[in-house]
This record gives structure tokens, sequence and C-alpha cells, in this order.
């Protein structure tokens, strides 16, 4: 298998990469594993990779272009929109605190691949266009805050090495451990979480929901940065409008589609 790290800090890698199971997996020739620094897929002289977000708001945002096109020369892939498919047998992944739980089922799924790009994200966060129009998977390796990506990469490569057969000296150790079996029956959603492919905030009976809702977690809202348009993808109009009360409902209403989508349980009964 063959590990593809995008990161702002390629130097960080020295150490995990040179540990443990996957070290010993490296020299054993089970996987391959390239680090790749983002600012060599940058066009300025400041090699920038962040700017602020429309809408205004804290931090700034990993801009989408350097990380389309280090993804795609790195696999291959030629540049357009649309052109989202991976190479047969290849995930990317985005770290993220807004992604979905990364789960041991996650780790044995990615095992049965053959290539496993890692995007560590950083700053506030990355423009949703990478989320949406680039890579495969959104994770989040717990319900807690990063300074960046790279800690949650080496830790999903770390659970993926591990059930590479021959990684491990017992093969009976990966089958055996924590997480292995099934979480067993995962409980029925609110009504307003189970109907996520419409906009539950413009519905009168999205009221309840949203007052449980307002009692849990939600994930961050999507982010956008420069350009506004991207092949053919635009930034919301909402974000470029300066109306702020829009803004705040356009994020709050995101930000709740996004849980139901990645983290449904957030928003169950208790």
């Amino acid at each position: 298998m063959q590990f593809d790290i995008i990161t702002i800090f390629p130097g960080f890698f020295a150490g995990p990469l040179d540990y443990g199971i996957v070290r010993r997996a490296r020299e054993a020739g089970l996987i391959e594993t390239r680090v790749h620094d983002l600012r060599d897929h940058t066009h300025d002289r400041h090699k920038t990779v962040d700017d602020r977000p429309f809408g205004g708001g804290e931090g700034m945002v990993m801009k989408p272009e350097p990380l389309f096109e280090a993804t795609e020369s790195i696999l291959g892939i030629q540049a357009g929109a649309g052109d989202r498919t991976p190479p047969s047998g290849t995930a990317i992944v985005l770290l993220s605190a807004a992604g979905e739980l990364f789960r041991q089922q996650t780790a044995e799924r990615l095992a049965k691949l053959e290539r496993i790009l890692l995007i560590s994200g950083r700053y506030e966060g990355v423009d949703e266009r990478v989320a949406e129009h680039l890579t495969t998977d959104e994770i989040s390796v717990g319900d807690f805050v990063l300074s960046g990506g790279e800690l949650a990469a080496a830790m999903v490569m770390d659970a993926v090495v591990r059930l590479i057969p021959g990684a491990l000296g017992n093969e009976d150790s990966a089958a055996n451990e924590s997480f292995s079996a099934s979480d067993g029956p995962i409980e029925p959603l609110p009504d307003v979480a189970a109907r996520s492919g419409h906009s539950p905030l413009a519905r009168p009976e999205a009221v309840e929901g949203e007052r449980r809702v307002a009692r849990r977690c939600l994930l961050d809202y999507p982010h956008y940065t420069r350009p506004a348009s991207f092949r053919r993808w635009d930034v919301p109009d909402v974000l470029l409008s300066g109306n702020h009360d829009e803004i705040r409902r356009w994020r709050r209403q995101k930000a709740l589609e996004k849980t139901m989508r990645n983290r449904p349980d957030l928003l169950r009964k208790d």
C-alpha cells in the first residue's frame, strides 16, 4: 500500500514514519510513504496556501488551488471541473474537525485499498470545495480541535497500517482488539435530521428539532475563500452579500446540515 501525505510541515513526519509498526511495515516493503510539501504547488513568491474567508470570521482558510493541484499531480488526475474520481483503489482523505468520525470500521475499509492520500488541514479550515469536489472522505479523529491535520494523518495511517497483513507479528492481534467488533445498531435520528436532503430550518416542523439541536454540538459551517469562482464552483452568494444576519443564518443552517450528514450521532435524543 502507498501513503501520500500533503502538508505544509513535511518535517513533522520524520518522527511518526520512523517508529513502531509504520517503520517496520516500511522496512518490510508492505507500505511506501511519500510526504509532499503543499507550498511546492503554489505560484506566488510568498508560496501562499491560505486566505481570508468570505463572509468574515476569525482566522484564515486554506485555498483550493494548491490542494487541487497537489492532489492531481500526485495521483495523475487530469485537472478540470467535475473530474473528482480518483484512480481505482485510491482514497483521498481530508483530515478535518468537521469530518465523519474515524472508527475502526473506517480503518478496516481503508486497509483494503491500494493507495491513500491524506490531506492535512490547517488554520481555521479548508475551502469547502476541497471536501465537496476533490476528496473521497472527510475524517475527524475525535470531538476536539487540533492545530492541524498532521497528527490526525499520523493516527489514521497507524490505525490502517496495523491492519495490513504481515504488519503485526500476530495476525490475530488486529482481529481481537478494541473496536474490531461492530458497534451495534444505530438509533434512528429525529425527524428533522432524517430529512437532511432539504433545508430543515425553513420548515415549521423543524422548530422542535431545532430546539433539540441547540442543546447539542454542531460541526463547523463550510468555509470558502478566494477565488470566488473556481472551476465553475462558485462561492454561495450569501457570503458575498455583506448581510451579516443572512450569513449567520446560512452558516447555522449549513452547520446543521453537515452535522446531519457527517455526525448524526450528535443529534440523537438523550
